[in-house]
C-alpha cells in the first residue's frame, strides 16, 4: 500500500488493528521490549523545536545548540541511537548533518522517499520512533501539497501563512514562484520542497516592499528582498520556518535568517532595515500569540 505523504499521513483503523495483532504475537512469543522503566513517565519531544533546531542548528561549529530546543532534541537522538540510526556519540542535542542522515534513513526504514525522507521529522514518522519512549507535542503539518495561492502551487500551511501576511499590507501579495518545482535554476533547489515562494514587487514602493518583508516575518517566514545589487530582479524571497517538507537548499536560509544573514551564498548581512526586521518566529508559534 502506497504511503500518503509523511507530513499528512493518519493511520487507517486496518493498520491499527494490524499492528495491534502483531504486538499481540509478539508478547505472546515471550519478546522483550522495554525502552522504558515500568511507570516512568515519557518525555515529551515538542515537534515545532525539533524542526526549528533541525533548520536553525547544522553549521554546528560555533553555533551550539539552540536555545530551549535541546531536551526534545536529545530524546529523539537517543530513539535514534536505540533503534542504529544514530552513533552514541552524536546524541549532544544538536540536530546537525549527522542527525538528519540518521533521521532520513530512520524515514527510509519506514517507506517514506522524496520530501517524505528528507531528514525533517514528520507528524507520522516522529510518533512512530518515541513510541514507548517519549510523547509528542505541537505537531506540525504542512497539509496538502496540492494547493495554490494566486494559481501558484503551495501547501496548506503555507497558503494560511501568506493569507496572513496579505491582510497585513494594503497591497495584494502575487506569487511569481511557488513551491514544489525545480523549473527555476536560479533559485539553486530551494523551491523543490515547501515552504517556499518568490513574492512580485515591481508595482510596489520602496517602503511597501519593505513592509511585505516586515509582514512576511511577522508570521513566520525568512524573508529577504533580493535586489539587482545581488544579481537578481527585484523580487521577494520567502521561507516558511518550520516547514517539515523543506528541501535542504531552503533549511540552510533558515540558519542564516535566524544569525541575521541574507540566505544567500555569500552569507552576507541581512540588507533589511532596522525597522522592518522582526523577532524570530514561526507559524504556529505565531498563532499561539
Amino acid at each position: 500500500m502506497a504511503l500518503t505523504p509523511e507530513t499528512h499521513n493518519p493511520r487507517t483503523r486496518r493498520w491499527l488493528l494490524t499492528r495491534g495483532a502483531a504486538t499481540a504475537a509478539a508478547v505472546a512469543a515471550g519478546a522483550v521490549w522495554a525502552p522504558t522503566a515500568a511507570g516512568a513517565a515519557l518525555a515529551t519531544v515538542d515537534h515545532e523545536l525539533v524542526l526549528v533546531a533541525a533548520m536553525v542548528d547544522p553549521p554546528k561549529s560555533g553555533t551550539g545548540i539552540t536555545p530551549g530546543c535541546g531536551p526534545s532534541v536529545t530524546a529523539v537522538e537517543q530513539a535514534l541511537d536505540a533503534k542504529n540510526f544514530l552513533a552514541a556519540s552524536a546524541v549532544d542535542g544538536h540536530y546537525g548533518s549527522s542527525t538528519i542522515s540518521a533521521y532520513a534513513a530512520y524515514q527510509r526504514s519506514l517507506g517514506y522517499s522524496g520530501l517524505d525522507a528528507n531528514g525533517l521529522p514528520g507528524p507520522s514518522s516522529l510518533v512512530s520512533l518515541g513510541s514507548g519512549r517519549y510523547t509528542v507535542t505541537h505537531k506540525v503539518n504542512a497539509g496538502s501539497r496540492s494547493e495554490s495561492y494566486g494559481g501558484k502551487r503551495v501547501n496548506t500551511r503555507t497558503k494560511s501563512m501568506l493569507a496572513n501576511a496579505d491582510g497585513k499590507v494594503s497591497f495584494s501579495i502575487t506569487l511569481t514562484q511557488g513551491s514544489y518545482t525545480s523549473s527555476n535554476p536560479g533559485s539553486a533547489g530551494t523551491h523543490d520542497g515547501g515552504g517556499v515562494v518568490d513574492i512580485a514587487v515591481n508595482s510596489l514602493s520602496t517602503t511597501q516592499r519593505w513592509q511585505l518583508v516586515k509582514a512576511l516575518r511577522t508570521v513566520g517566514f525568512a524573508a529577504w528582498l533580493r535586489t539587482p545589487d545581488q544579481g537578481f530582479d527585484y523580487h521577494v524571497h520567502a521561507v516558511a520556518v518550520a516547514d517539515p517538507d523543506m528541501s535542504g537548499q531552503a533549511q540552510a536560509q533558515v540558519h542564516d535568517y535566524y544569525y541575521g544573514k541574507n540566505g544567500l551564498a555569500s552569507h552576507a548581512a541581512d540588507n533589511t532595515p532596522a525597522a522592518y526586521q522582526m523577532p524570530f518566529t514561526w507559524w504556529e508559534k505565531y498563532l499561539r500569540g
